[in-house]
């Protein structure tokens, strides 16, 4: 669901191949419509996949908008909506928290103007002219209204998008998931996001990669990932050249314009990947120093991003809080 970026390119994660006394179990598969790798530890060797695969799709029959038929489509094509699922709610709420928190620079109402420059479910013109204040008429959370039954919108013509969080949404569901069935040893990675508890099956930590973005099959670093979750945003996989302008699907819902600035990869670790995929994207908005006045106000989030400095070079900042390796 989410289009940004898949930090570990195909499947790097290091991890020791030595055999435990507990067997690493695989499953890998498709979804949303991108990837998944879950790795855990269970003395029984069950395969939870036919649960999983259930689960993701229930959350896509919710939340996705490339279909028709989903939870998500059916509102944005009315201006009510009564919940069938608990998916769309949960992840309305956690939107509308990151909305506030961070001034607006999250903002799942953003998708008229997604569109309008190519990219999202409608197949628009690539490269063509956007009149984007037009378009920020229809741009703002709090045109939304929700509670725990039923959501709708206070203006015609606002349209949600909630592919920014929702994989990090599918993320904590299939962690909680294999909690449920007593599984306290795992890595969960759906499109580049990840979530983590306990260790692998050989008693060391789990070993995640960030790629470079100017190179994405070589690795920037890379560190332990303990009991948390960690999300990329990027601009430098998911965007086009037209009309000599590069395009990129990150946009500010303040100003309706492409984001330009230096960054070009957020990574924010947070205790679920909802959190950290809604901030990710909030980040890159909001850009580096902005960034870093907010985060002395949040210890419970980190962060690892990779920039353009003046001379053209890759640089970095990350929190004090990581370590790599």
């Amino acid at each position: 669901m989410k289009t940004t970026i898949m930090i570990l390119g195909g499947w790097m994660l290091a991890f020791a191949s030595v055999l435990a006394n507990e067997p690493m179990i695989l499953l890998q598969g498709q979804a949303q419509g991108t990837t998944y790798h879950i790795k855990y530890v269970d003395a029984h060797q069950r395969s939870f996949q036919r649960q999983i695969d259930s689960l993701l799709a229930e959350i896509d029959e919710s939340l996705s908008i490339y279909r028709s038929d989903s939870e998500i489509s059916e509102f944005n094509r009315s201006m009510s909506f009564r919940f069938r699922l608990p998916h769309f709610y949960a992840v309305l709420k956690k939107s509308e928290e990151i909305f506030h928190q961070t001034q607006g620079a999250f903002d799942p109402t953003v998708m008229p103007l997604v569109e309008a420059y190519g990219f999202g479910s409608k197949k628009m013109p690539k490269g063509e002219f956007v009149n984007k204040d037009s378009l920020l008429q229809y741009v703002g959370f709090q045109y939304i209204k929700f509670d725990s039954v039923k959501v709708a919108k206070l203006k015609p013509h606002v349209r949600l998008d909630l592919n920014s969080i929702a994989q990090g949404y599918s993320v904590d569901q299939v962690a909680t998931l294999l909690e449920l069935q007593g599984i306290q040893n795992y890595m969960v990675e759906i499109g580049g996001e990840i979530r983590t508890k306990g260790q692998k099956n050989d008693g060391q930590a789990w070993v995640i990669g960030i790629e470079n973005p100017l190179h994405p099959a070589k690795l920037q670093t890379k560190m332990n990932l303990t009991n948390r979750a960690m999300t990329t945003a990027g601009n430098y996989r998911n965007r086009y050249e037209a009309n000599g302008r590069l395009f990129s699907h990150i946009i500010n819902p303040k100003t309706g314009e492409m984001e330009q600035n230096a960054i070009l990869s957020v990574t924010v670790f947070a205790n679920d990947a909802i959190t950290a995929d809604g901030y990710d994207t909030a980040f890159f908005v909001m850009g580096l120093e902005a960034t870093k006045r907010f985060l002395t106000t949040r210890k419970d989030l980190d962060v690892y991003i990779i920039y353009g400095n003046e001379k053209g070079n890759l640089s970095t900042y990350s929190t004090e809080g990581l370590k790599t390796l």
